[in-house]
């Protein structure tokens, strides 16, 4: 994990590990990132691909996300 740089945007997320659970209909242990900026980007129920890297992991984004993302980037560089 390299840590923050210049080109590094934080954003405040909460990261849980979600167990086995029949209260909240969870099935499969998963990991859960909440963040609403994270919504402004992947919208509910759409798919991209998350590989590990050093330290963390990688959350690849398709184009109609990059698209939200870029918009997401101009309003916070105002």
């Amino acid at each position: 994990m390299t840590g923050p740089a210049e080109s590094k945007i934080e954003i405040p997320a909460r990261v849980y590990i979600h167990k086995r659970d029949p209260l909240t209909n969870s099935k499969i242990p998963h990991i859960d990132i909440e963040s609403p900026v994270l919504n402004e980007i992947i919208k509910p129920n759409e798919s991209t691909f998350v590989s590990g890297k050093e330290g963390g992991i990688f959350i690849g984004l398709k184009r109609e996300m990059l698209a939200r993302l870029e918009r997401l980037l101009e309003e916070l560089e105002k």
